[in-house]
């Protein structure tokens, strides 16, 4: 059980305050509203690109880093579809030197066209590095935009091209900036060796002057229901060939996404699942196989992806993956089987929860789904799965008309 107390400032802002004595560390973690889901179409990498802004400077601190590692502090920051997330861990005797940083960024940044341009290009360079020039990098690319149609998440957080954030201009992240990074759009999460009386009064006096800011109403397209299968076969200079499959699945808040969890567990996680024991080990038809989901705000995708040994076509890897689900389509999965992955579930969450890092995190994130008191629900809806349900979850998703499929295939070979 996560204990946590909740604040809402004047200006809106959420304040969670999680107390732990057995540290001498404190973390403060800062959540905003804001995803690549939320960009532009016109416009996207934005988020992403403000992940790395936030770093280059504020009206009155030039360097965010430095006032920090002099505290013997720490940060970081991640961006995904669906939130950006700044977090940072120092000795608790040194907690409003984060405060001062965090509120300080908050207030304004420092935009300048230099540091646009420092950034622009960081971000830049790392779309042609991971995603233009890496082996296999453009594949999620392709496959959003093959599974979502309508939906922003067809598109990755580092942009749906290079163009866009190299046509970014001050005037868009300035717009940008002043849309999303606001206290009504944001949690605060402070966890640690804290008492709650005193991160209320940081939090009153460098948070609670910040202007509101007008709450962002977010109103995506729903993707509609998927009615036919969708195929595509991509040739690029790439060692191995490579098969990708997706099938759409229920959103993070839904029931269904725990049973999901679960069978993607079952199919592919580990060396002992199902897809790497008969089709890595027994038939030796790929190299690696995995089987997960991304665990989306909205509805999402699960995905099966591997390397197939050479010589192994697309086609025949596809059909052995297809035995597989049939598998789990008509025969209940057995009890033994079923609780070892509910154990091997509820064993990962306690390991996270004995990092106040990632308590911190799990609180912010949980409130940013609705209420923070929901990560302590989580392991019971884990342990109440059932076969049954598995079964027939299993049959609503790995249907052929919910699936999009791609050969990503060696050069070599055409």
């Amino acid at each position: 059980m996560i204990a946590f107390e909740r604040f809402t400032l004047a200006n809106g802002l959420t304040v969670l305050v999680h107390e732990d004595a057995s540290t001498p560390m404190a973390v403060v973690n800062l959540m905003y509203d804001v995803g690549a889901r939320d960009e532009d179409p016109s416009r996207t990498g934005f988020a992403h690109l403000f992940e790395h802004l936030m770093f280059g400077g504020s009206i009155n601190i030039e360097s965010y880093d430095e006032p920090l590692q002099l505290a013997g502090g720490e940060n970081n920051a991640y961006t995904t579809n669906d939130l950006t997330n700044y977090y940072c861990q120092l000795p608790a005797e040194n907690l409003e030197t984060a405060f001062w940083l965090e509120s300080d960024r908050m207030l304004s940044l420092a935009f300048s066209e230099k540091s646009l341009d420092v950034q622009r290009k960081v971000v830049c360079e790392e779309f042609k590095e991971h995603y233009i020039n890496k082996p296999y990098g453009d594949a999620w690319q392709i496959m959003r935009q093959m599974a979502y149609k309508v939906h922003p998440y067809q598109w990755m957080t580092i942009g749906k091209e290079l163009k866009h954030v190299e046509d970014a201009t001050l005037t868009d992240v300035k717009n940008f900036f002043a849309k999303h990074y606001t206290p009504l759009n944001a949690i605060l999460v402070v966890a640690g060796n804290v008492k709650k009386e005193h991160v209320l009064s940081l939090a009153q006096k460098w948070f609670e002057p910040i202007p509101s800011g007008k709450r962002y109403e977010r109103n995506l397209p729903v993707e509609p229901r998927q009615q036919e299968a969708r195929k595509h076969t991509h040739y690029a200079d790439v060692p191995l060939d490579a098969f990708y499959k997706t099938w759409h699945m229920p959103s993070r808040m839904e029931r269904g996404y725990y049973v999901t969890d679960l069978i993607t567990d079952i199919l592919g996680s580990g060396a002992s699942s199902r897809l790497y024991q008969k089709l890595v080990k027994e038939k030796q038809l790929f190299s690696n196989i995995d089987c997960y989901h991304f665990g989306s705000r909205d509805a999402g995708l699960l995905s099966i992806e591997g390397r197939l040994v050479k010589g192994v076509s697309p086609q025949t890897a596809e059909a052995a993956i297809e035995e597989e689900l049939t598998q789990l389509k008509t025969k209940l999965v057995d009890e033994k089987e079923l609780r070892k992955v509910i154990n091997k579930t509820e064993s990962t969450i306690i390991f996270e929860d004995m990092s106040v890092m990632s308590r911190a995190n799990s609180l912010a994130y949980y409130e940013l789904l609705g209420n923070a008191a929901l990560m302590n629900e989580e392991l019971e809806k884990y342990r109440t799965v059932t076969a049954e349900e598995l079964q027939e979850t299993c049959k609503s998703i790995f249907r052929e008309e919910n699936s999009n499929t791609l050969y990503y295939l060696s050069k070599q070979k055409n």
